[in-house]
């Protein structure tokens, strides 16, 4: 009877064992995925949600199982929310240091230089991966860049990065003006940017079109900007016409056909590389300039000279059967 009992309790030791050993093994085990996958663990999600998923997708065989193991050798660490990227046969073990270890893919999202905030808006508004909704950015708040992101990381937050971005470059480049610059607040720098930044889509360019812009403000002129007439219309967007001759003489507070000094507030949002210019003009005596045809400008110092650049334009693009 006593062997009987001894036998009873070796084979009760040995089916724990077996069934330890077993649930050890499938901890590191080798995983049932067969090729990589993306998962996407969403925000407030617990282990067991997250676990669901990962069975959903085909990474693990059991999501019971998983965070029983997950429990006892997971330790105190906590699943985060985003995108993972999960390699063929990953265990258990594997899997869960990914999600704890916030190592998330990341997305990227561009704002071109010159880019009004309509635009911007719209562009975050339109990515299915980000979550919650923002407001209309203030234009010239945003500074043109390429920004990463998580899947189902909110808006507002990316947002607020673009700001900060555009924030942190004022306090840099703003205490390094230049004595010739003819802007006098930081709003004026990024107004005067913003048109600068329209006017013209070459680098090297852009500080001796600052540069005929300071002379015109200083003199009184007129900046006569055309971008400044399209953005009461479109909000900056592209008109996708020619400017009407009743919009040239709209007075609005922007267009700058209709009043001397700078509009009210940008009318997009300039680069780095704008602002630059506009806080450290390139000294020119040129009060003018118009395209060469070439996809840059032509600069003049008098109206007689610009004149004649006009013409040369014109013909231009009679030749090119654009007028």
């Amino acid at each position: 009877m006593r062997r009987l009992a001894r036998w009873a309790i070796l084979a009760a030791a040995l089916l724990l064992a077996i069934i330890a050993g077993n649930f050890i093994y499938g901890w590191t085990a080798p995983g049932p995925l067969e090729r990589e996958v993306t998962v996407v663990i969403t925000p407030g999600s617990s282990i067991t949600l997250a676990a669901q998923q990962l069975e959903k997708d085909g990474v693990i065989k059991s999501a019971d199982a998983f965070v029983n193991r997950a429990r006892i050798f997971g330790g105190t660490s906590t699943i985060k929310a985003g995108e993972f990227i999960i390699q063929p046969q990953a265990s258990n073990a594997e899997i869960l240091s990914i999600l704890t270890g916030g190592k998330t893919v990341q997305r990227m999202v561009t704002i071109p230089e010159g880019m009004p905030s309509i635009m911007v808006y719209e562009r975050l508004m339109a990515n299915d991966r980000l979550s919650g909704t923002i407001a209309m950015p203030a234009e010239g708040s945003v500074l043109p860049d390429s920004y990463a992101f998580g899947v189902g990381e909110p808006r507002a937050a990316v947002l607020k990065r673009m700001q900060d971005a555009m924030t942190k470059t004022m306090d840099e480049l703003w205490p390094e003006r230049s004595p010739n610059t003819v802007v006098k607040t930081r709003l004026e720098a990024l107004t005067l940017a913003s048109i600068v930044e329209k006017e013209t889509a070459l680098k090297s360019e852009l500080r001796i079109v600052a540069g005929v812009y300071s002379n015109r403000l200083r003199k009184g002129m007129m900046l006569q900007a055309d971008p400044t007439i399209i953005y009461p219309i479109t909000k900056g967007k592209p008109l996708g016409r020619r400017i009407r001759k009743s919009e040239i003489g709209d007075v609005n507070g922007y267009n700058t056909y209709a009043m001397t000094g700078l509009p009210k507030g940008p009318i997009a949002n300039p680069s780095r590389a704008a602002i630059a210019a506009v806080l450290n003009p390139q000294a020119t005596s040129a009060l003018f300039f118009v395209a060469d045809g070439k996809g840059g400008h032509v600069f003049a110092d008098t109206l007689q000279e610009h004149n004649a650049n006009v013409k040369k334009w014109y013909a231009i693009r009679r030749e090119r059967g654009e007028m």
